[in-house]
């Protein structure tokens, strides 16, 4: 019975294995706030293990219609639209500077860089997660969850909520406090 147990338990092992799933790509996102990088280690763990690259994601949420309201009260409808584009774009690339430099810092293990991908874009933050990653077909997202506190208990923020409910891939969220 011993030595039956153990092959079994070896065949049930193997069978797992085999019926794991495949992460080849890991879309990890980031506000670049100043506890994104436990999470950032989390997703560069994952993807070592499963010899996965990362794409890098940053949202920038757009002006709010109240900023643009009070822009536009002094700015003539074109001047705003370009001061607005043309701020965006600088934003955009500031952005995209700062992502790439943190993802230097952080992944300095001597081996080729798991991060294959750094991406900044403009829009709602679950949506444009949502849709990078549909996109990228990628095969699990990895977040942080948010630090702010309601009454004093630490809560998760609503992109992460969105995100996990809405995503067809498996989604982990890692504290990062």
């Amino acid at each position: 019975l011993g030595t039956l147990y153990i092959n079994n338990q070896s065949a049930a092992t193997e069978n797992i294995m085999k019926n794991s799933p495949e992460i080849a790509t890991i879309l990890y996102t980031t506000d670049l706030g100043g506890q994104t990088r436990p999470v950032f280690r989390h997703a560069l763990g994952i993807a070592n293990h499963y010899d996965a690259n990362i794409l890098m994601l940053h949202v920038v949420e757009p002006m709010s219609e109240g900023a643009k309201a009070v822009v536009s009260s002094y700015l003539s409808k074109e001047f705003t639209e370009e001061i607005q584009k043309d701020a965006m774009k600088e934003v955009l690339e500031t952005m995209k500077r700062r992502l790439k430099k943190f993802y230097q810092d952080e992944d300095d293990t001597g081996n080729p860089s798991r991060v294959k991908e750094a991406l900044v874009v403009s829009g709602k933050p679950s949506e444009e997660i949502l849709r990078v990653a549909e996109e990228e077909n990628v095969d699990m997202i990895i977040m942080g969850k948010s630090t702010r506190k309601v009454r004093g208990v630490r809560v998760m923020g609503s992109t992460a909520r969105r995100v996990s409910r809405m995503s067809t891939v498996p989604v982990l969220i890692v504290p990062n406090f």
